[in-house]
C-alpha cells in the first residue's frame, strides 16, 4: 500500500466552502468518480480542511500511478464534468505549477518508534 499527501486551497468564501462541504457530505459524492478512483488503485481518500486549505490523504495499491490515474480521468467524462464543478469552489497553491490543483506534498517527518 502507499500513501500520498495533497494540499489545496478553497476560494475564500465561506458561502462556498459550505456548498462545497455539501458536495462532499455522505452519499453526495457522484458514484462514477468513487468508481473511477477505485479502478486507479484508490483504496481510501480523506479531505481535511481548515480554513481555506484542504488536505487530502491517499491511500492506493501498491500498482497505483498518478500517471495512470490522469489518463484514466481524462477519459472519463463524469471524472471530468466534478472536476470542472469543483474548480468553482478551488483555488491553486501559491507555489502550484499552472494547471495544478492538488499539490504533492513532500513527507518530512516520521515518528520514531524506540529500539529496546
Amino acid at each position: 500500500m502507499k500513501r500520498f499527501c495533497l494540499a489545496l486551497d478553497l476560494k475564500e468564501d465561506s458561502e462556498l466552502i459550505k456548498e462545497y462541504e455539501a458536495w462532499h457530505a455522505p452519499g453526495k459524492g457522484w458514484p462514477e468518480v468513487r468508481q473511477n478512483d477505485l479502478a486507479a488503485g484508490v483504496l481510501d481518500l480523506q479531505i481535511y480542511r481548515t480554513g481555506n486549505r484542504m488536505f487530502m490523504i491517499l491511500e492506493t495499491d501498491d500498482d497505483f500511478t498518478f500517471e495512470k490515474k490522469a489518463e484514466r480521468d481524462a477519459t472519463n467524462p463524469h471524472v471530468q464534468a466534478w472536476e470542472k464543478l469543483m474548480w468553482k469552489f478551488q483555488q491553486p497553491l501559491p507555489n502550484a505549477k499552472p494547471g495544478e490543483k492538488w499539490v504533492l506534498m513532500e513527507q518530512i517527518f516520521q515518528f520514531e518508534k524506540e529500539v529496546d
